[in-house]
C-alpha cells in the first residue's frame, strides 16, 4: 500500500533529484547508459536541436539491462540514434563503463583519446538520476562546466512508464541515500539537502521503500 503521504514524500524527492538546467550549447552530450532507451532519444532530440556537435553514449550491461540490451547500454543506445538520423560519425560508444564513475571517467578518457577539445558537457541520464549524475562529474571532471538534461516527465509519467510505482520509489530512495554517502568516499561533490527532502527520505525508508539501498558491503560509484 502507497499512502497518500509516501507520493507526496517521493514527489519531493523526484523534484529534487531533477536540476532543472536549461539545456545550452556545449562541446559534447554524453548519454549514460541505463534500462532507459529514452536518454538516448532526448540525447537526440538535443544534437538535433544543435545543443553539441557530437554524441557520447556510455555503458556496459547490468543485470536489468542484460536481457533487454544484450550488445550493451551504449551499442543500443548509438544503434537508437543512428535509427533517429544521427549520422554514425558523430556518435562514439564507450562500452565498458559499470557505475556512473565509470561513466564519466572512461567517457572523459574516450574524448582525450579521440582529441576532442571540451570545455563544457550536456549530461544526458534518466530523470531521478540528474543530480547524482552531475556531483559525480563535478567531481571527477572538474574542468568542464556541466548542464544535465533528461526527458522532461512528470513523476506520474515516469511511474506510468516503469509500470512498477514501489519500484518507483525505491529507486530514488536509493538515488538520494547515494548522494548522502558518497561524497565521503570520495565518488561526487557535496551538496546540500534541504531538510523537507531528508525528512521525506527518512519516512520513505521507514516505511520500506528500501530495496535499492546501499549496504556497507556496496560501495559503487
Amino acid at each position: 500500500m502507497i499512502s497518500a503521504q509516501d507520493w507526496e514524500d517521493t514527489e519531493r524527492l523526484w523534484q529534487y533529484h531533477q536540476l532543472h538546467h536549461s539545456p545550452r550549447p556545449c562541446s559534447v552530450a554524453v548519454g549514460l547508459g541505463s534500462h532507459d532507451l529514452g536518454v538516448a532519444d532526448t540525447a537526440v532530440d538535443l544534437y538535433k536541436r544543435g545543443m553539441a556537435p557530437l554524441l557520447v553514449f556510455t555503458g556496459a550491461t547490468s543485470p536489468t539491462t542484460r536481457d533487454r540490451m544484450p550488445r550493451g547500454e551504449a551499442v543500443h543506445y548509438r544503434e537508437r540514434a543512428l535509427e533517429l538520423g544521427v549520422p554514425d560519425s558523430a556518435v562514439l560508444v564507450e562500452p565498458q563503463a559499470r557505475n556512473t564513475g565509470e561513466n564519466i571517467r572512461f567517457t572523459r578518457e574516450l574524448l582525450e583519446e579521440a582529441g576532442v577539445e571540451v570545455s563544457s558537457v550536456l549530461l544526458i541520464s534518466k530523470p531521478y538520476e540528474e543530480r547524482r549524475a552531475y556531483a559525480t562529474a563535478r567531481k571527477l571532471w572538474p574542468e568542464v562546466q556541466v548542464v544535465s538534461a533528461s526527458t522532461p516527465m512528470t513523476l506520474g509519467e515516469y511511474v506510468e512508464s516503469i509500470q512498477d510505482a514501489r519500484l518507483v520509489i525505491d529507486m530514488l530512495v536509493g538515488a538520494l541515500q547515494r548522494l548522502l554517502v558518497y561524497p565521503e568516499q570520495g565518488f561526487m561533490i557535496s551538496q546540500q539537502v534541504p531538510d523537507g527532502v531528508l525528512s521525506a527520505y527518512e519516512r520513505l525508508c521507514r516505511n520500506g521503500f528500501t530495496s535499492r539501498l546501499l549496504t556497507t558491503e556496496q560501495p559503487s560509484a
